[in-house]
């Protein structure tokens, strides 16, 4: 049994950069590359097996034909989508729909329920999570008129920092971030504004109408994971569990018999270099650990960002 390597898509966006290829060396597209969609396949950004018996086939096809691969859990789509965001910019003002609300209105779509791990950032810098109306109407209003200071919710962050962004809870990641983002399979995102950019000289599509239906009033933050679980060699800490997902920050030093029941577990390497079953992994490699390697040797000084299924 191998470990399933992705090769990444990449997207090009207003607000990107190039730290993708400074950080990461990546082959990057462009200095405006926002995201890096590194275990995906959702069909706007369907990542490619790199290795083994399945190398070249996408994502979503080794789940329709092998689901042994993925514990035969059940559903038509592969449930979870990793990213890298580089925001040299600012993200626009957004909202995310849930499966009720996109079924009905995105062509019968994934809700967005989506969690930040925050890889690095500026220092003094800061994200949007949240907002200040008291009420529906209040919300109404100060969108319509614009009341952006007095809307949104800002807060500090550090290199480390967590944060589960629900759907309905207005965000925006801010300039000088870079994130680990796990998230549904859905590439549904409202924007409530986008601080009146032009992009080929036209402002960016707003869904105004949209983000008033789904943002949650008032604002409540969302509850974080509290699990932490310290070895001789690991330490690893449950950042959120939710009904999508369970994600882990693991920091390896030295060698570790990695114990786990998920039916399949995403994993990223955000720091370092390691082996798992003897297989080399560092600092930007992405893969899947398919059901079937349940006990593995892991050796070496590295940091990873593991994710599972919700059970």
């Amino acid at each position: 049994m191998d470990l399933l390597f992705l090769k990444p898509v990449f997207k090009q966006m207003i607000w990107g950069g190039n730290r993708m290829r400074t950080e990461y060396g990546y082959d990057i597209p462009g200095n405006d590359t926002g995201e890096c969609w590194a275990i995906s396949a959702h069909p706007n950004g369907d990542g490619e097996i790199a290795n083994g018996e399945y190398s070249g086939m996408k994502l979503s096809e080794l789940f329709d034909k092998h689901r042994e691969l993925f514990g035969n859990i059940p559903g038509e789509k592969f449930p979870l989508l990793t990213k890298i965001i580089d925001a040299k910019g600012d993200l626009s003002i957004q909202v995310h729909p849930d499966d009720t609300y996109a079924a009905e209105h995105e062509n019968g779509s994934l809700g967005k329920m989506e969690c930040w791990y925050i890889l690095d950032c500026d220092k003094d810098a800061t994200i949007i999570i949240g907002h200040n109306a008291k009420d529906r109407q209040e919300l109404e209003d100060m969108i319509s008129n614009k009341r952006w200071s007095e809307f949104i919710r800002e807060i500090p962050i550090k290199k480390g920092d967590f944060f589960q962004i629900n759907p309905g809870c207005v965000h925006a990641i801010k300039g000088g971030t870079m994130i680990l983002e796990t998230q549904q399979n859905s590439d549904i995102t409202y924007r409530v504004y986008d601080y009146d950019r032009l992009q080929n000289g036209k402002p960016r599509e707003l869904h105004v109408k949209q983000s008033i239906d789904v943002i949650k009033v008032p604002f409540e933050p969302a509850a974080l994971g509290t699990g932490e679980q310290q070895s001789v060699n690991a330490w690893f800490e449950q950042l959120i569990t939710c009904e999508y997902y369970t994600v882990w920050k693991a920091d390896l030093k030295g060698e570790e018999t990695l114990v786990r029941d998920q039916k399949f577990l995403l994993a990223s390497v955000i720091e370092g270099s390691a082996s798992i079953d003897g297989t080399p992994v560092e600092k930007g490699d992405h893969f899947i650990i398919p059901a079937g390697m349940k006990d593995m040797k892991v050796e070496g000084e590295a940091s990873f960002i593991f994710s599972a299924v919700a059970k």
